[in-house]
């Protein structure tokens, strides 16, 4: 089994992509506003860490695009017996750009919602020992130079709790 650093990750990533989830989440809050915004496929739901300017230049990733990373955890011991007993912390960077500013600006709003919409659809077990309570904070960054002309970003942070011999 892979360690429950990366494990966490590719849950969060697998509960995103699994039938286009996050593609249709987002063609369902843009269709109720009216709007038109660019898709995050499946492909662009990547586990990595690494800042825009790192990914334009050495990885090249697109955009807009979801970058799943682990943050950190904490063996809190809740459960005696188990051999971790606490929490993995996550975090989904969602990255939007645009030619123009509002354009980054705007759209990162949709990414946000529809990945928060699939969380709350998907508390509770997420199998190997991995339970999601709910919660999730969201942190915007405001748009700057770069990607297709501006990139704008906003962390979602989310824990999941752990129980694993």
């Amino acid at each position: 089994m892979a360690p429950k650093s990366l494990l966490a990750a590719q849950k969060l990533s697998a509960i995103l992509t699994v039938s286009n989830a996050l593609e249709q989440q987002i063609t369902a809050v843009a269709t109720a506003s009216s709007s038109t915004v660019p898709m995050i496929t499946a492909a662009q739901v990547v586990l990595s860490s690494a800042s825009s300017e790192l990914a334009d230049m050495n990885i090249q990733l697109t955009y807009p695009r979801v970058c799943i990373y682990t943050t950190g955890m904490k063996n809190t011991q809740v459960e005696k017996f188990r051999s971790f007993s606490g929490q993995v912390s996550l975090i989904a960077e969602i990255w939007a750009s645009g030619k123009l500013a509002t354009e980054a600006d705007e759209w990162i709003h949709f990414y946000v919602e529809s990945v928060g919409e699939i969380l709350q659809s998907n508390i509770g077990d997420w199998g190997d020992g991995m339970f999601y309570g709910g919660t999730f904070d969201v942190l915007f960054q405001p748009p700057k130079a770069g990607g297709l002309g501006f990139v704008e970003s906003a962390k979602l942070m989310l824990s999941l709790n752990v129980s694993a011999n």
